[in-house]
């Protein structure tokens, strides 16, 4: 083969190489669903829509869920001073895994007036893979516990995922996690590797880069070596 051609095939190669990495990129896809919430209170019936997130940071072998609401629910009759409303829901998993995620969040951070919709802090919960492959995060149970008093708010209309992982299940076979405290809205798991699609791209794209720069390494060595083969005649 001519040295052409064998610098050609090679830098043919590297491109290849890296067009597979990057295509290889694990699935991770967030959508904010609108869930229709019917409540039992206290006093009755309630109903309310709120947009759901649901957001996953991979923490060691599990990932890290965040559940958040877009528009408050329910309401009650009487102020709710600081510290009065405790919430907490479940996810419904679903795809490769099944079961259910319980999260939960910290007590409203100040006064909630009366009859005004009850806006609920983020909840989270660790999740750890019991099988591999994609898995879907649905909306599930919203629990509102308040003054001595329970309120349940179920989905309604059928809820899609709000978020959907391509996961790998832990050496240990872990069940899935339970609720581990709560977190602020501004809690976005500072210093954890995000799975979202953007990340792995990154990382995927630095390693299709690797493979590049050695297809590189390799045509300019092979032109030094034909240089050198010429000059010696």
């Amino acid at each position: 083969m001519s040295y052409r051609k064998r610098t050609a095939a090679l830098a043919s190669a590297a491109a290849l190489a890296g067009s597979a990495v990057w295509m290889a990129a694990p699935v991770a896809r967030a959508e904010v669903v609108d869930v229709n919430y019917q409540c039992k209170t206290p006093i009755g019936d309630k109903s309310a829509v709120s947009p759901i997130d649901i957001k996953g940071v991979r923490s060691g072998s599990g990932y890290r869920v965040t559940m958040s609401w877009q528009k408050g629910v329910s309401s009650s009759p009487v102020e709710l001073g600081k510290g009065a409303m405790t919430p907490s829901a479940t996810i419904a998993l679903g795809g490769a895994d099944s079961g259910t995620l319980s999260v939960s969040g910290p007590a409203n951070d100040a006064a909630i007036p009366a009859n005004t919709p009850i806006k609920i802090s983020d909840l989270s919960g660790t999740y750890t893979p019991k099988k591999s492959g994609e898995v879907t995060f649905t909306a599930g149970v919203l629990t509102i516990k308040a003054l001595g008093t329970t309120t349940t708010c179920t989905p309604t209309n059928d809820p899609g995922p709000s978020l959907t992982l391509d996961v790998t299940a832990a050496s240990s076979g872990g069940a899935t996690g339970s609720a581990q405290g709560g977190g602020s809205g501004s809690d976005t798991g500072a210093g954890l590797p995000q799975t979202g699609p953007e990340d792995s791209a990154l990382a995927l794209g630095t390693l299709g880069g690797t493979v590049l720069l050695a297809g590189a390494a390799g045509a300019l060595w092979l032109t030094r070596r034909h240089q050198g083969a010429r000059a010696g005649r």
